[in-house]
């Protein structure tokens, strides 16, 4: 049966009694206190863990600040302290000097009542031969070195005996230390784990994930093999992958600059600042005038982000059609009335349209509809709109309501920033965008608004007060730590964007989009508005009584890459009569106006394909996609578009060390 522990105020009662009669013996004996050997290990036994713990406020834990004292604290209640001479390196004594241990009254310490440990720094480095490590460690730190019996800590953790040993720990061996590595030398024993985290933490995806790696160098053979025409893509630069793929994925930052929930954020906060003040001055914004959030996860939760801030549940916006190239997060919902987005869901939304015969937007018809439906929020701004904005005349409309003016840019912030298209920040309160896209950045979002004093003539309180609420909004109520990775990759492609380069960039996207459409009207194709200001267009592939769906399954089959959008009219979005089409990523690898002209010879040859498989097969897109990746002509020309695309350089990575490069 296990024997009984005395309880607490029974062992003070003993612990008083032997105090005494050491007293007496040490009257007799002189020296050293009377005490044996055998005296000062039972003095040390304690029924569960030993700790060091400083003999002052000022010392780091198992340091020495004067190095002749030490004391032990067992957490069922003692505290014994050991004097000592001082060894040469810091603490320890030579082999042979002589350690004394006077037992005093033990300090009852239980769960109720932890010991903290104190962490103020001790001026200067700490002792060369023991390095100072932030990393916990084992019995086998309490160092005893011959008859000398003298305690070390090489750590910042209280070196610990385990409760299963009720005497001094054994000694263990003696380790050698380089002292021209000081801190950055690993202690044999101690450094047992280090091989495992290298085996989870430092292998390379090709070793650690090899199925995963061979599907992404597939991904990259596929973009760099093929000619990439959707509006909404674009290839970014090597600078803003490094900082996707770096180390500030592992922070949680959650708040703003200077008011972070988490702490360690001090250069977080520098490079979300950074961020915020390059955004600013890569759209010719002044500070005092206009504020920004750069952590929106994309523009679609930028959109609902403002709505959240500035509304109440069913107040009512207005935007766009997506029929008549609006976006989804602006409101939309079918013909049927089921609601699509969560914009739709949680708010009111009705739509304006474009004009059926030009596919402009019908300015005087938009007016007519908000002076009805006076709308909380006025969005100018879609994804398939191939021309220019008038800002000035949305404003007008949402003062006569009383609204807010938004614009979603995310098509075309990289002409904004290239002053290559008229700029919404002159007439609306709020602008947000998509970070990739014309831009040319990580994928992302970011919120531009208003602050200062309103001008004269706009109604409600003197001055914005959107800053306090859609901050508020992005977190904590919609988002919790922003993607810092993000945050930096997009300071650097603000950076990219604020240069001449970029300008010439975005001048080249216009003059390619130009060609593009020209390409395409002069082998027979209708394009709605009969051409583009921007970057995109949209073809019209109804004269040729082709979906949209299935002209982008053969342009696939072909590795060339478009997609199906709705021309004004259509009834569904799924199977719609358009394709839209842009200019950006190709732009990005360095194809000129020729080349666009090559492209639009590309996508001809491919309507003239798509005409012939249909005469064969039917309309159901499960049926016509049959046999399309055999069908000769499709072979044929696939293999010209890949020939082409490989003649132009990919952005981020070098083509020569890919996996598949000869493939």
């Amino acid at each position: 049966m296990e024997e009984m522990k005395p309880s607490y105020k029974h062992q003070q009662v003993l612990r008083q009694q032997q105090q005494q009669q050491q007293q007496q013996q040490g009257k007799s004996a002189g020296g050293n206190g009377g005490l044996t050997d055998a005296a000062i290990t039972d003095s040390l036994k304690v029924p569960s863990c030993v700790h060091l713990k400083p003999d002052s406020d000022n010392l780091l834990m198992g340091e020495l600040r004067a190095p002749n004292t030490l004391q032990l604290m067992d957490q069922g209640g003692g505290v014994s302290t050991i004097h000592g001479s001082s060894g040469r390196d810091g603490g320890v004594p030579e082999s042979g000097g002589q350690v004394m241990v006077s037992s005093g009254a033990f300090v009852p310490v239980g769960n109720a009542r932890r010991v903290k440990r104190r962490g103020s720094p001790i001026p200067g480095p700490p002792p060369r031969g023991i390095p100072f490590r932030a990393t916990p460690v084992t019995s086998q730190s309490l160092l005893f070195q011959s008859q000398a019996q003298s305690i070390v800590s090489h750590g910042a953790f209280q070196p610990v005996v385990p409760s299963d040993q009720t005497s001094v720990p054994r000694p263990v061996p003696n380790h050698s230390w380089n002292s021209n590595d000081g801190a950055t030398q690993q202690h044999d024993d101690l450094g047992t784990h280090r091989p495992s985290v290298r085996e989870w933490g430092n292998k390379p995806l090709a070793q650690f994930d090899p199925d995963l790696w061979d599907l992404m160098e597939k991904e990259k053979h596929r973009q760099w093999k093929g000619i990439e025409l959707i509006a909404s893509e674009n290839f970014t630069s090597l600078a803003v992958i490094e900082a996707l793929g770096s180390h500030l994925t592992n922070k949680y930052s959650e708040g703003l600059p200077g008011h972070r929930y988490y702490k360690g954020n001090q250069f977080i906060d520098q490079i979300e600042s950074l961020c915020c003040s390059r955004a600013l001055t890569a759209f010719h914004l002044e500070a005092d005038k206009w504020g920004v959030n750069v952590q929106p996860y994309s523009c679609s939760s930028a959109n609902f982000a403002v709505y959240t801030a500035l509304l109440q549940p069913q107040d009512r916006i207005m935007g766009l059609d997506v029929l008549s190239g609006g976006h989804v997060s602006h409101g939309y919902h079918t013909h049927s009335g089921k609601k699509i987005s969560a914009a739709s869901i949680y708010f009111q939304s009705l739509p304006f349209k474009v004009d059926p015969e030009t596919g402009l937007i019908d300015y005087e018809k938009l007016e007519e509809t908000a002076l009805l439906y006076r709308p909380k929020i006025l969005i100018c701004g879609g994804s398939s709109y191939p021309r220019e904005w008038d800002y000035a005349r949305f404003r007008q409309i949402a003062d006569k309501v009383n609204a807010i003016l938004m614009c979603d840019m995310a098509h075309i912030s990289g002409l904004v920033v290239a002053q290559e298209c008229q700029s919404p920040f002159e007439h609306c309160d709020i602008v947000t965008s998509t970070t990739h896209k014309s831009l040319r950045g990580p994928r992302g979002g970011i919120i531009f608004y208003r602050k200062g004093p309103k001008p004269h003539k706009r109604p409600g309180d003197e001055i914005y007060n959107f800053e306090k609420d859609i901050n508020f909004a992005i977190h904590p109520t919609l988002q919790g730590g922003p993607h810092n990775n993000h945050i930096a990759a997009l300071a650097a492609a603000l950076k990219q964007a604020a240069t001449p380069e970029f300008k010439e960039y975005m001048q080249q996207v216009k003059k390619n989009a130009q060609a593009l459409a020209e390409g395409l009207k002069k082998r027979g194709c209708k394009l709605v508005t009969d051409g583009t200001d921007n970057h995109l267009m949209l073809w019209d592939l109804r004269p040729f009584g082709v979906a949209g769906n299935l002209f982008e399954e053969v342009c696939e089959a072909c590795h060339i890459t478009v997609n199906k959008n709705a021309v004004y009219g259509d009834s569904s979005a799924l199977q719609p009569g358009g394709i839209r089409i842009g200019t950006p990523a190709m732009t990005s690898r360095g194809c000129l106006e020729a080349d666009f002209d090559t492209m639009a010879s590309f996508l001809h040859k491919a309507m003239q394909i798509t005409l012939a498989h249909l005469k064969g097969t039917s309309k159901l897109q499960r049926e016509f996609t049959k046999g399309l990746q055999t069908n000769s002509e499709i072979v044929e020309l696939r293999a010209k578009v890949e020939k082409f695309a490989a003649l132009f350089e990919m952005p981020g990575f070098d083509v020569g060390s890919m996996k598949y490069y000869n493939s």
